[in-house]
């Protein structure tokens, strides 16, 4: 029998459906009830988990332990408030039923009972294309008037020699572990390495994190560095720029051995590996051949809207690549739906999309960076504001960072990214100007509350009018919000 024909089941049912939706994720459920709020018929083609990645093994539980180990570190670090700091007591099998909870409490959002009810029919198997309008998921046959592939991404097990005869962590298998881990390795700087770093090492982890280039190496330095200077801080040990040979050992007792530029070996010893390297999406036995659709790299290949090589199927989320996040995944999904329900021209956001490392101090970004704008538009605006000159930064004693944000030499805004206090939360409002194409004024035309974090958003704002000297007024306002702080 052909590789790509599926075996046809003893019990076959047919359905036809408005949407077929594949994958419960993010992206994949927003598809899904909104269809059906409309009066859409929808089949929604789960395999594995209700909820996806996202609320199993990506930002949820990590975020749940990051919270836990904070609680931790502020234990450590409440001498300056004329509290005496101690070392906590560290229950990891209570953190890890901590972890497990938030994630049952969340749960209940994505159950097939609740899709049930909104007349979402839900089919617990894999899905493969028969042909470009016939998907195949156990014992049913479902032709449909659009197919939505949201089937999420995996993590990358990189060849290194050795590591598949060595016991290892992903971020699919972490949060299952209930005992410490005396000495982390995690192999990969991105956001998934730097924030399960964190959380480990806060939660008593000597932790190692090794890198072929640089840790964020994606993001702005400028701001990167902040954080990571404060991660070594703490204790952790960066290895940048090295490239690691052979991994060893068993469980409890692993090495890796790594060489730099100049070739000289070092072995790192520790009790557990995390393997961070990247993600790949899910594509791989879905019959896209079948359907006529094509990938690119390692990805499902799509144009700005989102639409694939076949007309009648969308790729939404980390199947069709770019940004790898549960938010951009569900403002996809509205981009699918714009088109597909209501014809209205949506196309992705793409870079506007706003991205946070969830790490103490947080890390957050939109748009584009100076060097992209630099590159793009040529001469640019830099403007910029520190925590430590922002009185709640002072309150809370936590003054490193600063908001760095871009903007046109007319004002156009372009891009913003925060290091520090709240950075997630500050973020926002810099993606709604650069999704509504505001100008820099309207950053300073509001009230903050004082003291607030957000208070720095308005004051880098301001900075803009310094750029205009030859207006005397704006001379004067400059110099009095200077004398003010």
């Amino acid at each position: 029998m052909p590789k790509d024909t599926v075996e046809p089941h003893p019990e076959t049912h047919t359905v036809n459906a408005d949407f077929c939706v594949i994958g419960a994720g993010a992206g994949g459920v927003a598809v899904a009830t909104t269809a059906a709020a409309f009066g859409q018929r929808v089949v929604l083609i789960e395999k594995h988990k209700m909820g996806g990645d996202g609320l199993n093994y990506g930002s949820i539980p990590a975020n749940a332990l990051l919270a836990a180990a904070k609680r931790a570190q502020d234990m450590r670090t409440a001498s300056p408030f004329g509290i005496r700091g101690v070392e906590p007591l560290i229950d990891h099998a209570a953190v890890n039923r901590y972890v497990t909870d938030v994630i049952a409490r969340i749960a209940p959002n994505t159950t097939v009972e609740r899709f049930g009810g909104m007349g979402i029919q839900v089919i617990s198997a894999a899905a493969k294309f028969l042909n470009p309008t016939t998907v195949a998921a156990g014992e049913y046959r479902i032709s449909a008037r659009r197919f939505v592939i949201a089937t999420g991404s995996s993590p990358i097990i990189p060849l290194i020699p050795g590591l598949a005869d060595v016991p290892y962590f992903t971020n699919e298998t972490i949060f299952d572990n209930n005992a410490p881990i005396p000495h982390l390795i995690v192999i990969g700087a991105g956001t998934t390495g730097i924030e399960l770093a964190q959380a480990h090492r806060r939660l008593g982890s000597r932790v190692t994190v090794i890198d072929a280039a640089h840790a964020l190496g994606d993001e702005d330095s400028e701001l990167a560095v902040v954080l990571l200077t404060q991660l070594a801080a703490e204790g952790i040990v960066f290895l940048e720029g090295v490239r690691i040979t052979r991994v060893s050992g068993t469980v409890g007792n692993v090495a890796v051995e790594i060489a730099g530029n100049e070739s000289e070996t070092e072995r790192i010893e520790g009790s557990a590996i995390l393997v961070a390297a990247g993600r790949k999406a899910n594509v791989a036995d879905l019959g896209l051949d079948n359907a006529r659709i094509k990938v690119a790299g390692n990805a499902i290949k799509v144009n700005e809207s989102l639409m694939t090589t076949n007309k009648r199927v969308y790729a939404i989320g980390d199947a069709a690549g770019g940004l790898r996040f549960a938010h951009v995944a569900a403002e996809q999904a509205d981009v699918v739906l714009r088109r597909s329900l209501f014809r209205q021209s949506a196309k992705t956001v793409g870079r506007s999309a706003p991205r946070v490392v969830f790490t103490e101090p947080q890390f957050a970004c939109v748009g584009l960076s100076e060097a992209e704008a630099s590159t793009k538009y040529g001469r640019v605006n830099v403007l910029r504001w520190p925590y430590h000159e922002n009185d709640r930064a002072q309150i809370e004693r936590k003054t490193e960072g600063h908001i760095k944000v871009i903007t046109t030499k007319r004002g156009q805004i372009l891009g913003a990214a925060v290091v520090g206090a709240e950075a997630g939360e500050i973020i926002q409002m810099w993606s709604l100007a650069i999704s509504q194409r505001l100008n820099i004024k309207a950053m300073t035309q509001w009230i903050s509350p004082y003291p607030t974090f957000s208070e720095i958003s308005k004051k880098a704002a301001i900075r803009y009018f310094a750029t205009v000297p030859s207006n005397p007024f704006l001379r004067k306002v400059i110099a009095l919000l200077a004398k003010l702080g």
